[in-house]
């Protein structure tokens, strides 16, 4: 797994038996669930006002959850109370960063696989928070997992993937949303479904179902080795299935031609030699 998975260190840039042997070895591990709530979407200059951690495994189950509310010491926006139901009022009582954040320095240093639902939004703040502090928060890329991303790959036709919408699918008990205890409990829920699937289903299903993901132009060009524009005007030479994104109307591509196409130039390549 390796070249390809040291080379790029976004999941939807990895070919897809090297997605199999990763997701293999991820529902094997302990994982450590992971979901926030802040004051805006940028972790240079929004904070953390909740957290919660959840331990768990597909062999153990839940072991441990916790949960902290966090006072950031700025100001509460008002949308974000309309859109989480946390008000000032329940944040400025709580321990400041400083408390929070060594205490969940432990757990979340753990030898587990790093989990979210867009971990690309979870990940980053929560590094930045340390990073105020001045303590270092490192996971590796293969020590981490986004089951957006895994949704994407076992549910790829599925019109949204946001954590609410997969709770309605799946018909989670989970009434709340948009809290992160109910979050990580959505999300831990969500992968131990998915991830059943990984161990129990066979290699030749499981690659068939991660070839209909719909991948980001951007991951295309990564599996391609070259860069958007090209990888854009060679995919569509290629007649590889495509679509426009729902929100961006950015191209997107099914991931099994992007792969087709690029196992056809290797083998192009490996003729020349």
């Amino acid at each position: 797994m390796v070249a390809h998975a040291a080379k790029f260190q976004g999941q939807s840039a990895l070919l897809s038996r090297e997605l199999l042997t990763y997701y293999r070895q991820v529902s094997e591990s302990p994982l450590t669930v992971v979901d926030i709530e802040t004051t805006g979407a940028l972790g240079h200059n929004a904070r953390i006002i909740e957290v919660s951690i959840l331990k768990a495994s597909l062999a153990t189950g839940i072991e441990h959850q916790e949960t902290h509310m966090i006072n950031p010491k700025v100001k509460i926006p008002e949308f974000i109370t309309a859109i989480t139901g946390i008000t000032p009022e329940m944040v400025y009582p709580s321990p400041p960063p400083e408390k929070i954040w060594p205490q969940c320095l432990p757990v979340l240093q753990e030898d587990r696989v790093f989990t979210a639902h867009n971990l690309d939004f979870d990940y980053p703040f929560i590094r930045t928070e340390f990073k105020r502090l001045g303590i270092r928060f490192y996971k590796p890329p293969l020590q981490k997992l986004c089951t957006v991303i895994l949704s994407r790959m076992l549910l790829a036709d599925l019109p949204s993937r946001s954590l609410p919408k997969l709770i309605e699918h799946f018909n989670f008990d989970i009434s709340t949303s948009h809290r992160a205890e109910a979050d990580t409990q959505a999300c831990w829920l969500l992968a131990q479904i998915l991830l059943t699937q990984i161990q129990n289903e066979d290699d030749d299903t499981l690659l068939k179902r991660f070839g209909q993901q719909w991948i980001r132009l951007q991951d295309a060009a990564k599996i391609l080795n070259c860069r958007k524009e090209e990888a854009q005007v060679r995919l569509s030479a290629a007649q590889v299935e495509h679509r426009l994104s729902f929100k961006g109307k950015n191209p997107m591509y099914r991931r099994w031609g992007v792969e087709q196409f690029y196992y056809e130039q290797q083998g192009q390549q490996m003729s020349l030699l």
